[in-house]
């Protein structure tokens, strides 16, 4: 079977966030035939037309990590019911100059985890905008709009009883839908 390299980018820096939880737990879903590499995107620059034609080393790190992958995971909270601007900045980073779009293609999908009721919904709707331009065809359902709350998680890191059977399924439809979108 064919090994699959995911990146995940998740916009949020928070040392203790929900979501860098979230995005470590569904990790330990997945099959031994695919790998993740957290994509850090803390210590790009701004996104500056200037800077095109002299991208930062941060920069060239981030496009050689995307382009290296065949999947993409972005796990996002939501800020004033959109997605957070360094989520926002990595991912211009990542698309420009025009023409070298280095998201192209790669086939993604979304999570999230906030304390509100609708979780990030909003900002999934958001993200899948942003991405819809950059030909970045995303899983459309199953959606997760998770609610943080006790038993979310497990003391090892893991999903809590109550969340595991729905983040299994969901896990099995991205893998499906990275497959059907990758080959």
């Amino acid at each position: 079977m064919q090994n699959y390299q995911v990146a995940v980018i998740v916009g949020s820096l928070r040392r203790e966030s929900f979501n860098q939880q979230l995005a470590a737990a569904v990790m330990h879903l997945a099959p031994s035939w695919i790998s993740f590499k957290a994509i850090e995107i803390g210590d790009l620059p701004l996104y500056n037309q200037d800077d095109d034609d002299r991208p930062s080393a941060a920069v060239r790190r981030l496009r050689a990590d995307v382009q290296a992958s065949q999947g993409l995971l972005f796990v996002s909270p939501e800020y004033n019911r959109s997605i957070p601007g360094v989520l926002k900045n990595a991912i211009d980073q990542g698309s420009r100059p025009f023409g070298q779009n280095a998201w192209a293609g790669k086939p993604a999908a979304l999570l999230g985890v906030s304390v509100g009721a609708i979780g990030t919904a909003l900002a999934q709707q958001h993200l899948r905008n942003v991405l819809a331009c950059l030909d970045v065809p995303t899983m459309g359902l199953p959606e997760a709009f998770l609610q943080a709350k006790p038993g979310l998680f497990d003391a090892d890191g893991g999903f809590g009883p109550d969340a595991l059977e729905f983040m299994q399924g969901w896990m099995d439809h991205y893998l499906a839908w990275l497959k059907k979108h990758s080959d």
